[in-house]
């Protein structure tokens, strides 16, 4: 009995010790991020760009005919794997919140919030909002994608609901077979599979 006390002891003591918090930093495309490729003459427009993140890790940004996508951490060796992003033109919001695990003498970023502006109407119709929630990837486990989106146009919620889906999931997500947790069901269609 006197081991299964101290045992519950250190337990608790570890976990007392052990939050998620959350940080947030600025992101700004056309002054944070600098262009390590782009397309050569008469190839199209696209460019990849590496981004000013949370303390060293880096935001890779992917731009192709007016849509972007993001990829939060540190990128595998080689080529950057690409991943699904919005069917419409969009752009990356000037905000990004880091769902961390702060620990006794560490902290590790697991997931990010990102507000996204898609332009689903016409010339001058308001863009509609939504956050994404993505896996960080770490040294350790360079593997990073979207694991959910939140509509957060008319939703006083989408905050929580990221958070939610980001502290849930996040972590254990596997970018090639587990499936993305898309809030509202109006998103589907503007979400590439």
């Amino acid at each position: 009995m006197r081991g299964f006390l101290i045992a519950a002891a250190l337990v608790c003591a570890t976990a007392a010790h052990a939050e998620i918090v959350s940080e947030y930093t600025e992101f700004d495309a056309d002054k944070g991020c600098s262009a390590y490729r782009t397309a050569p003459d008469d190839e199209g427009d696209w460019a990849d760009l590496a981004c000013a993140g949370y303390r060293g890790y880096p935001v890779i940004l992917t731009y192709t005919d007016l849509r972007y996508v993001a990829y939060y951490g540190f990128p595998p060796e080689g080529e950057l794997p690409r991943q699904s992003g919005f069917h419409p033109f969009n752009h990356p919001g000037t905000r990004i919140e880091w769902r961390i695990d702060r620990q006794e003498r560490s902290e590790t970023p697991f997931a990010a919030i990102h507000r996204w502006f898609l332009n689903i109407g016409d010339a001058g119709a308001r863009d509609i909002e939504i956050l994404t929630v993505s896996k960080v990837a770490t040294m350790e486990d360079r593997s990073a994608c979207f694991v959910g989106f939140v509509m957060a146009s008319g939703n006083a919620q989408a905050n929580e609901e990221a958070r939610r889906i980001a502290d849930e999931t996040a972590r254990d997500f596997d970018c090639g077979s587990d499936e993305r947790a898309i809030a509202d069901p109006g998103l589907r269609g503007l979400v590439n599979p």
